[in-house]
């Protein structure tokens, strides 16, 4: 009978420390993941610029409600925006087939499946209006091929 018990303990136990890693694994995960994300709001592009030097120069400073987000470990970027205008900065450049890659961060603010939606390139960063709403965002890759180049 002893025997019985110590094998119903272990599988218990077993059963328990099973259950347990498969909650804390992706927890961990998730947590792992997103520690090196940071989010900002700002009032205007100007303050937005002057307070992060990694917020995009081509942000025009009139712009309002910014919101950024930003990896820590490389270059991933969003920025989300209201333009006074609602076109888009002159240095952007329109492209007529443009073939953006998804973002390769997420935020709550920022849209999901927006890579289909990009209509140009202003510098390292893809990018769309709807209204007067700038959404924009930058890949890694393109981030250290530019650094690569310097």
């Amino acid at each position: 009978m002893a025997g019985k018990s110590v094998v119903m303990v272990t599988a218990g136990v077993v059963v328990t420390l099973g259950v347990a890693t498969a909650v804390a694994v992706p927890v961990a995960k998730e947590w792992i993941d997103k520690r090196h994300n940071e989010t900002a709001s700002y009032a205007s592009g100007a303050e937005a610029k002057k307070e992060r030097g990694s917020v995009p120069r081509w942000l025009p400073d009139d712009a309002s409600s910014v919101q950024y987000a930003m990896k820590t470990t490389g270059g991933e970027r969003l920025v989300k925006a209201t333009l006074k205008d609602g076109r888009l900065p002159s240095v952007c450049k329109p492209a007529a087939e443009l073939h953006a890659p998804a973002p390769e961060i997420e935020a709550k603010w920022f849209p999901s499946n927006v890579a289909g939606k990009a209509t140009a390139r202003c510098g390292l960063y893809y990018a769309y209006t709807d209204g007067s709403t700038l959404y924009a965002w930058q890949i890694n890759q393109d981030w250290v091929g530019s650094n690569k180049q310097r």
